[in-house]
């Protein structure tokens, strides 16, 4: 920390704290303002600056798997990783991690302090909910000075709160439709946001297979170093237990491409998998001389990497599979995550899905209605979220005849879907970072 005193009679604990920055700014409320001017003035009365390699990642899909990833295989090198992904699923403390524990408390409170001080000094700056866990991450890193910091962006890119903080290496995952309201409405519009991350001189990673042009414009007006999946890199599965990595020298004068064979195939599930461990293995590439990485801890990176709530399959009958999916492109990688490999036979699929009303719940519905027998429908909290008979309504034009049942709560409905399912059946917990962070509150408490 910088030093700023902290105002009187402000909270004491992280809830209160939260609890005040809440009622300043609630997390599902309207009118985001977006913008970099009023961030950096607090982050620059907070004396903050760069003391370590940053790696951001964006994209729409992907960023949390090639954030764990890159965590994983940067810690099991050496190095003390600081990371800061959002939102959370549990307990908000999940958003700071320092060598992949949490960040405590006690931390969390000073920095929520400091960041109170600056900004009044600042002219009494507003900042969101987002802006201050931003800043707040920052000086929890600033406090401990990890070897590198990873950052997830919120929203976006160009306009994001992280984008304050200059990424020696920025990385896109994925471009494809949502939060339209704030990014654009078609892909080419999202993928000019998402590309603000880059920086002059600087590499910029995209491991999406087909870049919008604004995405590839923005990088070759700033200069920026742009290296793009399977042209600069890439991947090849050799079977079903290895796979592939290449990539070409970015020097124009070599022309040989590298080969990485023998790799395991990451913990995390889903073919798209391949393609985000990819974008990785070209970030540390771009990375090495700073932060030099062997291939056995790439290895191990890859094949001991979690990430809660990413296709994640419970232990025990019936099988449950918990998924965050709440846009069309992350529902249909859960739909073929469902039907894909390794996978086996249920005999009846039970789905327990909360969406947000803003979200596109027609195309979830219609791209899953094949692969679910029954649909527990359940009410999410908050004023953006959709009813469960807002949801049956939606399915009903969909599939008329579809099994289905509502819900006042993802508990009530998860209840009944254990009583009902067989030991040869599977539910899929789906739809919202809400509703997977409630079914793993209600079974954890079971």
């Amino acid at each position: 920390m910088n030093g700023i005193p902290a105002p009187a009679a402000l909270p004491t604990t992280l809830a209160d704290w939260l609890a005040l920055l809440e009622s300043r700014h609630p997390r599902g409320a309207d009118g985001i303002t977006l913008g970099l001017a009023r961030v950096r003035a607090v982050s620059q009365a907070l004396g903050q600056h760069p003391f370590a390699p940053i790696i951001t990642v964006g994209g729409t899909n992907g960023k949390g798997s090639t954030c764990a990833m890159l965590e994983n295989i940067l810690r099991h090198a050496g190095y003390r990783v600081g990371l800061y992904t959002s939102p959370h699923l549990l307990d908000y403390n999940e958003r700071v991690r320092i060598n992949g524990q949490a960040i405590d408390d006690a931390a969390l409170c000073a920095a929520f302090s400091q960041i109170e001080a600056a900004r009044l000094a600042a002219g009494d700056v507003f900042l969101s909910y987002f802006e201050v866990g931003t800043l707040a991450a920052w000086e929890c890193f600033a406090a401990i000075r990890p070897d590198v910091i990873i950052l997830e962006v919120g929203l976006g890119g160009r306009l994001d709160a992280t984008n304050i903080y200059d990424a020696d290496c920025a990385i896109v995952t994925s471009i494809a439709l949502d939060h339209q309201d704030f990014l654009g409405h078609d892909r080419e519009q999202i993928g000019f946001e998402k590309a603000g991350i880059f920086r002059s001189g600087r590499v910029a990673i995209c491991a999406d297979p087909q870049p919008p042009q604004t995405l590839l414009a923005h990088a070759a007006d700033i200069a920026a170093d742009l290296r793009l999946i399977n042209r600069d890199f890439g991947h090849v599965e050799q079977d079903l237990l290895q796979w592939q990595y290449w990539s070409r020298s970015p020097s124009p004068a070599a022309t040989a491409i590298q080969r990485r064979s023998g790799l395991a195939h990451p913990g995390l599930r889903g073919p798209i998998q391949l393609q985000n461990a990819s974008g990785v293995l070209a970030a540390l590439d771009a990375l090495r001389e700073q932060l030099p990485v062997a291939m056995r801890d790439i290895r191990q990176g890859l094949l001991e990497v979690e990430l809660p709530g990413r296709f994640q399959m419970l232990p025990g009958r019936p099988q449950i599979v918990l998924d965050i999916a709440h846009n069309p492109q992350a529902i249909q990688l859960l739909a073929d995550n469902l039907s894909g490999r390794g996978q086996g036979y249920y005999q009846q699929t039970w789905a327990v899905f909360g969406m947000m009303r803003d979200k596109d719940v027609a195309a979830a519905l219609k791209l899953l209605q094949t692969r679910i027998d029954h649909w527990l429908l359940c009410d999410l909290p908050g004023s953006r979220a959709a009813t469960a008979d807002e949801l049956a309504t939606t399915l009903h034009t969909i599939a008329p005849t579809a099994s289905h049942w509502c819900f006042a709560s993802v508990a009530d409905a998860l209840q009944l879907a254990r009583e009902q399912a067989g030991e040869n059946d599977r539910i899929v917990v789906f739809g919202s970072f809400l509703t997977v962070a409630a079914a793993l509150r209600f079974i954890h408490a079971d």
